[in-house]
């Protein structure tokens, strides 16, 4: 891993921290942009490269560092929306290797990649929060899923635009070492 792979997996870490407070507080679950950031990171990053980014935001997170939207520590993480957190390095990882299958990333491809990483984080998020507020599974799906459709499918197409500009730029500054 060369030191501009490391910084750029960091500055993802950093935008999904960003991300967290970004957000529209609605109990349990925030509208945030952690997705959009990890979305992103899926589509112009290597799949290593942002898989590790997500792990690093949960790593320093769980040392204690408050970039979750309720904080940090192993509390955070495990509290409510912690299946939405622990669902982004599994879903970042699925679409970004989506994306980057050889001479298959076309438009088709990056929409496929992050429809699967929404749907890895919601299957992932709507469980964790369905098990840890004892809730039925109507009342999941309607808070952890429900109202965040719309603005999903915006963060898609916001990510799908810009991946679109950022991802050969990133390419040729990777291959400039």
């Amino acid at each position: 891993m060369t030191v501009k792979k490391i910084v750029l997996a960091a500055l993802f870490a950093a935008l999904v921290a960003v991300g967290a407070f970004i957000r529209i507080p609605m109990p349990p679950v925030p509208i945030t942009l952690q997705t959009f950031f990890a979305m992103l990171a899926a589509l112009v990053c290597s799949p290593l490269v942002s898989t590790l980014s997500m792990a690093a935001y949960l790593l320093i997170g769980l040392a204690g560092l408050p970039i979750f939207t309720s904080g940090g520590g192993p509390a955070a993480l495990l509290g409510p929306t912690g299946g939405f957190l622990l669902a982004l390095v599994p879903a970042v990882l699925a679409a970004s290797l989506i994306a980057h299958i050889p001479e298959k990333s076309t438009l088709v491809y990056n929409i496929i990649a992050l429809i699967v990483a929404t749907v890895i984080i919601y299957a992932a998020g709507v469980s964790w929060l369905k098990v840890k507020l004892d809730i039925t599974w109507t009342a999941a799906i309607a808070a952890g899923c429900t109202p965040f459709l719309i603005g999903d499918a915006v963060k898609i197409v916001v990510a799908l635009l810009l991946a679109g500009r950022f991802r050969s730029r990133i390419d040729e500054m990777l291959l400039a070492e």
